[in-house]
């Protein structure tokens, strides 16, 4: 059993080793697309909200 998780965790170090990490301009380009993303789709998702519960507000009175 032991051997299982040390060649287990071998191989997991081999597979990291084969990784093709970003470089920080392209991390901190993708993060601010992913964050510009969220904001824009909270303001829409807010905004739907806004007009459907007025919209339900002026049925219901």
């Amino acid at each position: 059993m032991p051997n299982k998780f040390a060649g287990f965790f071998k191989d997991v170090k081999v597979e990291m080793t084969k990784v093709s990490w970003p470089t920080r301009n392209e991390l901190t380009g993708s993060t601010s697309v992913v964050i510009i993303a969220v904001i824009l789709l909270a303001i829409l998702i807010g905004l739907w909200d806004f007009v459907l519960s007025s919209l339900v507000n002026v049925l219901i009175r």
